[in-house]
């Protein structure tokens, strides 16, 4: 009886890790981070709450938070490894009421800090401290 210990190489058709689907897409910088979110509940595959562990399948539609951004997204490929942008972009498509959601919600917060007032945060120049002595001294 021999016994063989070849490992079987997975093929992109077979079951892929939501966590390491969405690190491979590039969504999150580490595969922890991904399996963090899941966990969370900033993903959502098909609108329900899924386990990191769960398989990720071509066609799937998942929403993904981070930060103030809301993606929809839906799964046009399969991948276990994490590669260049360009090729990561391949793996998914936006959906267009995502992105126009996004647009919106980018104009309305560039609005909102339209309104408010902007800060010169450098050191003040040999003139600007001039000034601001001159001023004290004239109170």
């Amino acid at each position: 009886m021999s016994h063989s210990n070849k490992k079987v190489q997975k093929t992109d058709s077979e079951n892929i890790r939501l966590d390491k689907w969405l690190w491979a897409a590039r969504f999150y910088k580490t595969r922890s981070l991904a399996t963090e979110a899941v966990k969370g509940g900033k993903v959502h595959l098909n609108n329900q709450r899924v386990k990191p562990s769960h398989s990720a399948e071509i066609g799937h539609t998942i929403r993904v938070k981070k930060d103030s951004i809301e993606q929809t997204i839906v799964i046009k490929q399969l991948s276990s490894k994490r590669g260049p942008a360009s090729v990561a972009q391949t793996l998914y498509e936006e959906t267009t009421e995502s992105i126009e959601l996004r647009e919106k919600r980018n104009q309305e917060r560039k609005a909102i800090y339209a309104g408010m007032p902007q800060y010169d945060s450098r050191r003040p120049s040999k003139k600007d401290r001039r000034k601001i002595i001159q001023f004290k001294q004239e109170r």
